[in-house]
């Protein structure tokens, strides 16, 4: 056994402090890396020491292997924890560590190697007797050569790269004709994700559930599983919802996936933390998807009806010692879930969201992981995953309430969040039934993103008495010699203020009558409702309206204020004293909807483009996002250059509109 007295995180956000956690509780001393972006991120200010290894786009700094070995021998490392992503599924990376007789915290070269592509750890499996789904996985990468083999499979089908994961390069298909174009998005987006255009063909398992075991070896040819976790609930191939165990398994059916896992691993010689994934249908046959050969995402939960750390287990293993456990030891207990809290907007299809961090207040009635803090910015160059939140319950119920209570309690105010989704999502019939598949999102919301309906009136109202109440202050400290005790009074009877809020494209005007003080009438045209305002603090309303009591968490940023209630938030603009808004994006105006890459521009300057034809594509934030038109009309300018970077709101080109056609009255 080698004793790690240093640990090197080579990773950034909510992983690289979860890891650091676990190292600095066993006393051993922490260093992270970082790029520009990241200069004064949790991670770095978590860690004993800090290197900084370039600029913010990950191909300069966090997939640089030279850089973060180099980080590593300046600062004293003994071993390197590559978290998830990154260089974590690298085999070269491995191989380096080795090389320079550095601990690399993670498999060994050739079970990445493998595993690592789709293509060869198919092969692998099948040979292993492990079940997996019909599909193509060649090397001839010809794209005749796919298109026919899709032919031969047949529709739905999906396309995936044989390298990497997380959704990326990934396209599903429902008719034939369409499978050229999904070869070619498919493959730019994993060449351009993992430097690896290779493709795999898969026949389409409708409406499975997403079913992985997590497993566990060391290096004297130990290897159990440690149960199992459901993962059906994604957006765009990516994992949202996580819990374990399973809803629908059984003891008969964890016993045959859990043994089909450690088949797999076992065929690859696997040492470490792993999970074999796989696709669960409705009759209860299962299929091998993909092995990933680090640390999951979701291990949480894992560590929640276990008992176990993940980490400090992989970082025993990783010194060479026994992992000290035996299938019989390992016991499930209760019910445990995970929410993945995304910078994104649900409503526009989960486009990602960046900016500065206004406000980061996490519940304090669950376990949050997170690498983000009020007063930092989540960054384009990166995933827009920011925390994970986690609950426990004796049963799978109770964790459910216990999540919504909890994300009810969360506010991250300035980039958009996909918190009220999820709060919804918990909720909706499906999900609390436990019959979730990885189509519960487009059954339950439609395949244009989420639309969770018009804000109510009471939710206004708060906003309008918080904001009389932060005006009337603000105003009060300005004055000289005013009793706090005339605050809200008039000899003259009901005081009134006015507001205009604007909410995205909706915008009412609210009147807010003060009958006495702390009590007030909102109304707005025939609605209206009583709202007493019983405490106010930094962030912190409590109010009662209606009779009904309501916390909200609040960040005033002069005109626009921010606003979690307990299962929606808002953002309102006030408008009052404002003479006009702008359309940032208005009419035939093509903005860039994040900071990115601009990879295509599909049209040229004169073209006739109908809405909803396709004009360029955007790469932000590890995924490739395609720029839609949006009315009918003639492209005058293109004002962006393919292949340059290109800043939130920059123009990208103009389209003249077709004039409304006269039509006879």
């Amino acid at each position: 056994m080698t004793r790690i007295n240093t640990l090197l995180v080579a990773n950034r956000g909510e992983i690289a402090c979860r890891v650091m956690r676990t190292a600095k509780a066993q006393g051993i001393r922490t260093v992270a890396v970082y790029s520009d972006a990241d200069a004064n991120a949790p991670h770095v200010k978590m860690a004993d020491d800090a290197v900084h290894i370039g600029p913010a786009p990950v191909n300069e700094s966090y997939l640089l292997i030279y850089k973060i070995i180099q980080a590593a021998k300046d600062t004293g490392a003994d071993a390197i924890h590559p978290g998830y992503g990154f260089l974590s599924e690298n085999a070269a990376f491995s191989k380096a560590c080795a090389d320079a007789n550095i601990i690399f915290v993670g498999p060994p070269e050739k079970a990445i190697d493998v595993m690592g592509d789709k293509a060869r750890s198919k092969r692998a499996m099948i040979a292993a007797g492990v079940p997996c789904v019909p599909g193509y996985q060649g090397d001839d990468q010809a794209d005749d050569v796919l298109v026919a083999e899709a032919g031969k499979i047949g529709v739905p089908l999906m396309v995936k790269a044989a390298a990497g994961g997380g959704g990326r390069g990934m396209r599903l298909v429902h008719d034939l004709k369409d499978v050229p174009n999904a070869i070619k998005l498919a493959r730019s987006e994993a060449e351009n994700a993992f430097g690896n255009g290779e493709l795999i063909l898969e026949k389409a398992i409708i409406k499975p559930r997403h079913v992985e075991i997590q497993v566990f070896a060391d290096s004297h040819g130990n290897t159990i599983h440690l149960g199992e976790r459901d993962c059906s609930v994604q957006r765009r191939h990516q994992k949202v919802i996580e819990e374990a165990p399973c809803p629908v398994m059984t003891p008969l059916l964890r016993e045959q996936m859990g043994a089909a896992a450690v088949e797999a691993a076992k065929a690859v010689d696997y040492v470490g933390a792993g999970t074999v994934e796989f696709l669960l249908d409705q009759s209860g046959s299962f299929y091998f998807l993909e092995m990933n050969t680090r640390l999951q995402v979701e291990h949480p939960v894992t560590e929640e009806i276990t008992g176990l750390d993940l980490v400090a287990l992989q970082l025993k293993v990783a010194s060479g010692d026994l992992l000290g456990l035996e299938q019989q030891d390992i016991t499930l207990t209760g019910h445990a879930m995970e929410v993945r809290l995304y910078a994104e907007d649900p409503a526009d299809d989960f486009l990602p969201s960046t900016g500065p961090i206004h406000l980061w207040q996490p519940s304090g009635l669950a376990r949050v992981d997170s690498g983000i803090e009020t007063g930092g910015e989540v960054s384009p160059f990166y995933d827009s995953m920011v925390a994970k939140i986690v609950t426990h319950g004796a049963t799978r119920d109770e964790a459910r309430r216990r999540m919504i209570k909890a994300l009810s309690e969360t506010a991250l105010f300035g980039p958009k969040t996909n918190r009220d989704f999820l709060i919804d999502a918990l909720d909706r019939p499906d999900f609390v039934a436990g019959d979730a598949t990885t189509a519960f999102i487009a059954e339950n919301y439609g395949e244009d993103g989420v639309d969770l309906g018009a804000h109510d009136f009471a939710s206004y109202a708060i906003a309008a008495v918080i904001h009389h109440k932060l005006r009337q202050q603000a105003a009060h400290r300005l004055a000289l010699n005013v009793n706090p005790e005339m605050l809200d009074w008039s000899s003259t009877g009901s005081l009134e203020t006015v507001a205009q809020y604007a909410d995205g494209e909706d915008a009412q005007t609210i009147h807010v009558h003060v009958d006495k003080p702390g009590h007030y009438r909102v109304r707005s045209g025939e609605e209206g409702v009583e709202v007493d305002l019983i405490s106010l603090t930094a962030d912190h309303a409590k109010l009662r309206v209606d009779g009904r009591t309501i916390e909200a968490i609040y960040y005033d940023d002069h005109r626009t204020l921010y606003l979690a209630l307990p299962k929606r938030s808002l953002t309102v603009t006030d408008l009052t004293g404002l003479s006009a808004m702008e359309d940032a994006g208005g009419g035939g105006t093509v903005v860039a909807p994040m900071h990115g890459l601009l990879l295509e521009i599909l049209v040229e300057a004169g073209a006739r483009v109908a809405k909803g034809d396709k004009l360029a594509v955007l790469e932000a934030m590890k995924m490739q996002h395609e720029i839609l038109a949006e009315i009918d009309g003639t492209v005058e300018t293109i004002a962006a250059t393919a292949g340059k970077q290109i800043a939130a709101d920059d123009l990208i080109l103009e389209i003249v509109a077709d004039e409304a056609e006269e039509t006879d009255s």
